[in-house]
């Protein structure tokens, strides 16, 4: 069995940006870049399944070339394998056009179970990884504190719901995401950082996995400040308070407002 772990190269964001004369006129600013941090719980749990059971695992990300640092940081934790499908061609493309692209990817590799964090720190969205259950038509399961046991072709999960924690069981293959709440991530060793260093991380353009330049379902096509809404201020004076209030409410049912 083989287990996917889905990774991204995020901003540091425990590290101010760094911001020079050249980048404000340029409009860039530099951050440094690591993997993103839910995707380190994600990472841990497929080392933890490896000591487990006998599983095999595969991180995987999409990104420039320079994500390869973040897929490496993966491998010195102690994930068996990398793969970085590189989006440089890519242009117009979305989450769904993420999602398709290493929901190919997780197919090329022949994993049965994919593993991601909960969301990104750049987007936020948490929604890739539905995306990708969706491209490969797997359950998904997400908010997973306990991988409880794999199986007889399925896997038993616990997973946090309002105010309870449930444990469900789901076929296999399937996608799960998990929640800071499911390992503590493991520091790379010295011995992985340097094996990793050495590593060579196989790389596929975005198209060989059947995804085109522009293929994403959303489209910016009119792009527009809001018209201005002009506003005046009106002070009501009385020599009572119950004179005010009676002019305040002629105001407002005069706007239609009550």
């Amino acid at each position: 069995m083989k287990v996917a772990v889905l990774v991204k190269q995020t901003p540091d964001t425990a590290e101010l940006p760094k911001v020079s004369a050249e980048d404000v006129r340029s409009g860039k600013v530099k951050a440094t870049m690591v993997i993103n941090p839910w995707d380190e719980f994600a990472a841990e749990e497929a080392i933890l399944l490896g000591d487990r059971y006998d599983v095999d695992s595969v991180a995987i990300s999409m990104g420039s070339p320079d994500a390869v640092d973040a897929l490496k940081h993966a491998l010195a934790m102690g994930v068996g394998a990398a793969a970085l499908v590189d989006s440089s061609d890519i242009s117009g493309g979305d989450m769904w056009t993420t999602s398709s692209a290493l929901a190919a990817a997780v197919k090329a590799e022949g994993a049965e179970l994919v593993i991601t964090g909960k969301q990104s720190v750049d987007d936020n969205s948490g929604a890739v990884y539905a995306g990708v259950a969706a491209k490969l038509g797997w359950p998904l399961v997400s908010a997973v504190t306990k991988v409880v046991d794999i199986s007889n072709g399925q896997i038993t999960v616990e997973r946090m719901v309002e105010g309870a924690q449930e444990t469900i069981s789901v076929s296999l293959p399937a996608v799960i995401s998990v929640v800071k709440e499911i390992n503590e991530p493991r520091y790379p060793s010295f011995m992985g950082i340097r094996k990793a260093a050495k590593a060579n991380i196989p790389v596929t353009p975005a198209a060989n996995l059947g995804v085109a330049s522009g293929s994403g379902k959303t489209q910016w096509t009119n792009i527009r400040k809001p018209e201005e809404r002009k506003t005046k201020c009106v002070i009501i004076d009385g020599a009572t308070v119950e004179e005010k209030a009676a002019k305040l409410v002629d105001a407002l049912m005069a706007e239609k407002v009550i």
